[in-house]
């Protein structure tokens, strides 16, 4: 089926729309039909007035607020201090301030460029012309993303295995334009590769991407991870022995009636399905959903989970984009999900919030989101409870932001809000597998948001690929032998800035510490960011609660490097560890300052 001469089905199309369809199929088809050159023009881009444009509106204080106070509002993946960031349109301004929030707009975003809306529905035949059907400037549609896999699949044979995992809604319910949920198994195959039994003979690392249908960057992670791998075989070292001692699998697409939906464009709405972030099913509103940056039909997957669902960042209004759902598991798409997941992963953590996977455990899950440059892992549904495997989890995640560049890392509660019914909560909690979050790209700039030019993908994989081959080294035995569980409160973080004066006065942080017994470790770490233009101005010290303090960094005047990302280790061992604990920065020399952005205390 030739993709220039076919159009998405009306069907999903709300009514107020169809005529802005039609009109649009009717035109292109007209051109098509007259051939290149032949003086029927492209349908021209619609206009829109700039209260049609989608706003970031900044939350002060918003960490600080009840969970239900935001939870008819789109929250980004994004924070600065304790303030939050929500998605909408000119009409939230209005909504947020009768919700008695007093909202400051951050940016106002551009829409993505106009195209003619792309084929819905799963291809009939996988063709090469397929493969290389784009959306807004190069990302793939999942057509694309399907006949790559079947490529790879036929390029890489002794590689790679393409699995139909299950169905999304559409195609579950009958509807036209739905899909398969397909999967990638990577590795170098003997007899017993790539069944679907948890017990594998080689470590499995999993690797989801797009289930939030509008992180277009998520896709693309995943697309270069899957080539990455099968073309470096046999001439890039780490490929080849990662291939040669795990089994890789990919799910590029976890929503693929959501992309089809953002891949139409402007249809649906006055800025069109580009911001959807659901699946399809508007089966649950008793009025037709308006397709925009702050509602949208559909259930949102990453809350529909069943661990601790219904929980903070969740809404029961149809419309919202945070959309639990009528029950937990309720989609097709997450019942696919979580059935193949608990095919790849044995269960090895007992019930509990704070039980502990064992030892034994291999494996690991990362599901990619956008965006903020962000690592997070269990627990998601309260930043003030930690898993069983809080140390080991904590200590790959702060391994991971280091090799990519400086990322943040933390529970979703410490450095960002809390979230219910994500999928990383599920696989951690029902399977007890190692399960992340990767927020890839920045929160603002050239590359933020949620649609980035394809250009900055090149930005984003250099940050995102060494993660990946860590992460899969990672899978043979990602808790060693730490199981035990780690105190409540035993760790600590301030993400409030502070700004540093120039040849001022010292000023602190504070966090407190409480729930632990006993004294601190010999080995205990202050992890320390600041944005300063000479660190070497710079000097830091950890104060105990009883008031002695210890140096981390004395001043240095041929330190002239910008910003200070350091972790200190440091003897406290003879200080017990409740108690209010600080963090003291000077600047000692004039001409520079800077803030304080986050510090972490972990005893």
């Amino acid at each position: 089926m030739d993709p220039i001469t076919t159009f998405p089905t009306p069907n999903e199309v709300p009514v107020q729309a169809k005529f802005t369809y039609w009109l649009a199929v009717a035109v292109t088809a007209a051109a098509v039909a007259a051939g290149a050159g032949h003086g029927i023009a492209a349908p021209a881009a619609p206009s829109a007035a700039d209260d049609d444009r989608a706003y970031v509106y900044r939350i002060p204080d918003g960490a600080h607020l009840p969970p239900n106070k935001l939870a008819g509002f789109d929250l980004i993946e994004d924070r600065d201090g304790d303030d939050l960031f929500v998605l909408g349109d000119a009409a939230t301004a209005t909504r947020l301030k009768v919700a008695g929030l007093r909202p400051k707009v951050e940016q106002r975003l551009a829409p993505a460029a106009w195209e003619p809306p792309k084929r819905s529905g799963q291809a009939p035949a996988l063709t090469q012309a397929v493969a290389e059907e784009t959306y807004y400037g190069g990302y793939r549609t999942v057509n694309a993303q399907y006949a790559h896999l079947d490529q790879v699949a036929s390029d890489h044979a002794p590689l790679a295995t393409v699995v139909d995992i299950g169905d999304s809604w559409r195609k579950s319910t009958g509807r036209p334009g739905g899909y398969d949920l397909k999967a990638i198994c990577l590795t170098k195959k003997s007899s017993d590769s790539c069944q679907l039994t948890p017990n594998s003979t080689k470590p499995r690392f999993l690797l989801q991407a797009q289930v939030h249908a509008r992180e277009l960057s998520t896709g693309e992670m995943a697309y270069r991870w899957i080539d990455y791998l099968t073309d470096g075989y046999g001439t890039d070292a780490t490929a080849t022995k990662i291939l040669d001692t795990r089994e890789i699998w990919v799910i590029p697409i976890g929503n693929p009636d959501g992309v089809d939906m953002v891949q139409q464009g402007f249809m649906g709405g006055p800025t069109g399905q580009q911001w959807h972030r659901k699946n399809a099913n508007h089966t649950h509103s008793t009025t037709t959903c308006t397709e925009g940056p702050n509602s949208g039909s559909g259930i949102d997957l990453n809350r529909n989970n069943s661990s601790h669902w219904g929980g903070a960042s969740t809404s029961s209004q149809p419309c919202d984009q945070l959309f639990k759902g009528p029950s937990a598991d309720s989609e097709s798409e997450n019942k696919a999900l979580q059935g193949f997941y608990r095919k790849l992963f044995p269960d090895t953590r007992a019930t509990g919030d704070t039980a502990a996977a064992t030892a034994a455990t291999k494996g690991m899950f990362v599901t990619l989101h956008s965006y903020s440059n962000m690592i997070l892992f269990p627990w998601g549904f309260d930043g003030n409870t930690e898993s069983g495997n809080d140390t080991a989890l904590r200590a790959m995640g702060k391994e991971m932001a280091r090799l990519a560049g400086g990322w943040q890392y933390g529970q979703p509660g410490e450095i960002l809000y809390d979230a219910s019914g994500g999928h990383d909560d599920w696989a951690y909690d029902q399977l007890g597998v190692p399960s992340f979050t990767w927020e890839v790209g920045p929160s603002s700039g050239t590359c933020g948001g949620f649609h980035p030019p394809y250009s900055c993908q090149n930005t984003f994989w250099n940050q995102v690929k060494p993660m990946l081959t860590y992460t899969a080294d990672k899978a043979a035995n990602p808790y060693g032998s730490n199981t035990t569980p780690t105190p409540a409160g035993c760790h600590g973080t301030n993400a409030a800035d502070v700004a540093i004066p120039d040849a001022g006065n010292a000023v602190t942080s504070s966090i407190n510490i409480t729930g632990c017994t006993g004294t601190a470790s010999a080995t205990s770490t202050a992890e320390v960011h600041i944005d300063h233009t000479y660190r070497g101005d710079l000097t830091l010290d950890l104060v105990a609660p009883d008031g002695t303090a210890y140096r981390l960094k004395n001043a240095s005047a041929s330190d002239g490097t910008a910003n200070l990302d350091q972790t200190f280790t440091v003897n406290v061992s003879t200080e017990t560890r409740n108690g209010t604990w600080q963090l003291r920065v000077q600047d000692t020399a004039p001409q520079d300052s800077g803030i304080l952005d986050t510090w972490t205390l972990t005893l």
